[in-house]
């Protein structure tokens, strides 16, 4: 199963200054809007988002291009159950669940 390309998402306090924190390790911003509380950085080919106020806690994230749907079914048919589901309804267009590890670390898998 391709999860696609995999970032941490940071719940954090204060999005200004994780962000400043985060650009003098080497970080830049390439996606967001730190107005709306969520910015996406990266440095090489690392990825990090930074979310103040929209997750209870740290989150792996997947972006997994156009298969959304397809690793939901999978993931179903494996009996792993999700927590959050949003537009799996659709035949296509932006699709994203979650589910959660044994010890209760949320996975966000995202299609844009």
């Amino acid at each position: 199963m391709d999860l696609g390309n995999f970032s941490l998402s940071l719940t954090v306090k204060d999005i200004g200054e994780s962000i400043s924190f985060y650009k003098k390790l080497g970080f830049e911003v390439i996606d967001g809007n730190p107005d709306q509380r969520w910015v996406i950085l990266k440095n090489k080919e690392s990825k990090i988002g930074l979310f103040q106020g929209m997750f209870p806690k740290n989150t792996l994230t997947f972006n997994p291009g156009n298969n959304a749907r397809e690793i939901y079914r999978s993931m179903d048919d494996n009996g792993i159950k999700t927590v959050m589901a949003n537009g799996m309804d659709k035949k296509e267009g932006p699709a994203s669940f979650m589910v959660t590890d044994p010890d209760g670390n949320p996975i966000l898998i995202d299609q844009h």
